[in-house]
């Protein structure tokens, strides 16, 4: 330890978007909300705590950005931030943020960057495979 005082701790700004990051975030946002929380029901809670989460993954994202600094954003470029998360049993939520948002093109299509369309692509393959094991 220097005589100013302890040295600053460097961090992976990309473990930022890690699961115990979010997780804390979502954490955060539940005792924030906790008076609200215990008037709803299941399904409200489930949805609260689904939406903290997309809050979460979009604040922890543009601090990464904003850490990582402007050259570490290719130009034109996007992310997607996908979160799995257990429900119980054999069910899982899944959570997914896009930076930015996606396009809906009028013809019904979706418009978004490489990143984002391979991010879609994946969950739609995964929503397929799930509809046929059942």
């Amino acid at each position: 330890m220097s005589a100013q005082g302890p040295e600053p701790v460097q961090v992976d700004v990309d473990s930022l978007l890690g699961g115990h990051a979010v997780e804390a975030g979502v954490a955060a946002l539940a005792a924030r909300n906790q008076h609200h929380l215990a008037g709803m029901d299941e399904q409200e809670r489930e949805q609260a705590v689904g939406h903290w989460r997309e809050l979460t993954v979009e604040v922890l994202n543009a601090a990464r950005v904003a850490l990582a600094g402007p050259e570490s954003q290719v130009e034109g470029g996007g992310r997607a931030g996908v979160v799995f998360e257990d429900a119980g049993g054999d069910d899982v939520n899944v959570h997914v943020t896009f930076a930015p948002q996606l396009e809906e093109l009028p013809d019904g299509a979706i418009a978004g960057t490489p990143a984002q369309l391979a991010a879609v692509s994946f969950l739609e393959s995964l929503a397929g495979d799930d509809e046929h094991e059942h």
